[in-house]
């Protein structure tokens, strides 16, 4: 996406824990966007499948990246700009999410192992396993500069970030 280009959606990514649905809430409810956790998108299997401990595999991932993707191009062609969160840990995950759509921007949470295992440890209720964050880590590609990433430390409090977001991004309030 051009710098010139003001964005309609925003994907926030990260590893699992790195605060993308906190963040991800707050800057829709402060921009009035619409606000959709990818996780919502997956299939009953895939769910299951993680509930058990067992990361997904590309196959598994398919129908939900299409999905997500379905959800980006209807809020961009209905106007309605929206806050997206997924891990989109890999290139082709974000290939197919964001791929060819000028108005959407990737914003990447990025925190250290063990800043994040503290998170996830202290999570209630959430289907992700302590144990995958190793797996985690071990997929994920950073974004590059072709991606036109905003890379955003966990370190600060959810307001702090969601500040720098909007002022970074130059965001406003969607009427």
């Amino acid at each position: 996406m051009s710098h010139s280009v003001s964005p309609r959606v925003i994907l926030v990514m990260g590893v699992t824990s790195s605060g993308k649905s906190t963040v991800g809430e707050k800057l829709a409810e402060t921009l009035h966007w619409t606000f959709r956790d990818a996780d919502s998108f997956h299939p009953a299997e895939n769910v299951a499948k993680m509930s058990s401990g067992q990361p997904l595999n590309d196959d598994d991932r398919k129908p939900w990246l299409a999905a997500i993707a379905a959800f980006i191009d209807d809020s961009i062609s209905n106007h309605q700009p929206a806050i997206v969160t997924c891990s989109a840990l890999k290139r082709v995950y974000r290939d197919v999410i964001i791929g060819g759509r000028d108005h959407v921007r990737l914003v990447h949470l990025v925190g250290d192992k063990t800043l994040i295992g503290e998170r996830m440890a202290a999570r209630r209720n959430h289907f992700m396993p302590t144990t995958l964050l190793d797996s985690q880590f071990a997929t994920l590609e950073p974004p590059q500069a072709d991606e036109n990433p905003l890379d955003i430390s966990i370190a600060a409090e959810p307001d702090a970030i969601v500040h720098s977001i909007i002022t970074q991004l130059a965001l406003k309030p969607h009427a």
